[in-house]
C-alpha cells in the first residue's frame, strides 16, 4: 500500500488544491493532506480553521485524511509513514521552487519520493493569495473555492473590516494597498 502526503498551508483551501488532492487520491492508496501549522508567512485562518475547511472540502474522498503538522515536510512524511510527497505545479516558477525543495528533501529523506501533478488549466491562475485578495476587496470568487470556504472568507473579512474601522486612517490606507487593488 502506497501512502502519500500533500503538504501546504491551505490558507484557505481552494479548487486548485482540491483538484490536486482528488487526483492524488486516485493514484495512491491513501492520501494525507497535511496542513502546515507554522509557516513563515502571515495567515488569515488558524490551523484549526484550515484543517476544518480542508476536511469539509475533501469529505467526498474516502481515502483522504487531513492532519496538521509542524517541522520538516519529510519528517511529517516519516511520521505518517508516507512514501511520497505530492505537490501541485501551476507554472515554471512553481516547478523551479519544487525542484529545489525536492532535491533538498531527497538529501534529507532519500526514501521519500516526490510526485508533482500539473494543475488543471482551469485553476492555473489560482492561488490562496489571489483568492484572499479578491475576497478582501469584495470581488467575485464563487467558482474558486467551495461554499463553506466562501462563507468563512466572508465572515473573516467582515470581522477584520469591523476591527479595522477602529484603526487610525493612516493605518487603514497602508493596509488596503494590495497587488490587485491598484496598478503599479
Amino acid at each position: 500500500m502506497v501512502r502519500a502526503v500533500y503538504p501546504g498551508t491551505f490558507d484557505p483551501i481552494h479548487n486548485g488544491h482540491i483538484d490536486i488532492a482528488s487526483r492524488a487520491s486516485y493514484i495512491f492508496d491513501e492520501m494525507i493532506l497535511a496542513v502546515y501549522d507554522t509557516p513563515p508567512k502571515k495567515l488569515l485562518f488558524s490551523t484549526a480553521e484550515r484543517v476544518t475547511m480542508a476536511q469539509e472540502a475533501l469529505a467526498h474522498l474516502g481515502n483522504v485524511q487531513v492532519i496538521s503538522y509542524t517541522g520538516l515536510t519529510v519528517q511529517c512524511a516519516h511520521n505518517v509513514q508516507a512514501q511520497v510527497v505530492v505537490r501541485g505545479l501551476r507554472n515554471v516558477a512553481d516547478f523551479e521552487f519544487e525542484y529545489q525543495i525536492g532535491l533538498a528533501n531527497r538529501q534529507l529523506a532519500p526514501d521519500v519520493e516526490l510526485c508533482c501533478l500539473i494543475t488543471s488549466s482551469e485553476y492555473a491562475f489560482l492561488s490562496a493569495t489571489i483568492l484572499k485578495e479578491v475576497a478582501s476587496l469584495d470581488g467575485r470568487y464563487e467558482g474558486w473555492t467551495p461554499e463553506p470556504v466562501q462563507q468563512a472568507l466572508r465572515r473573516k473579512y467582515a470581522e477584520l473590516n469591523q476591527s479595522n474601522s477602529r484603526r487610525p486612517v493612516s493605518e487603514k490606507i497602508s493596509r488596503s494597498r494590495g497587488k490587485l487593488s491598484h496598478r503599479g
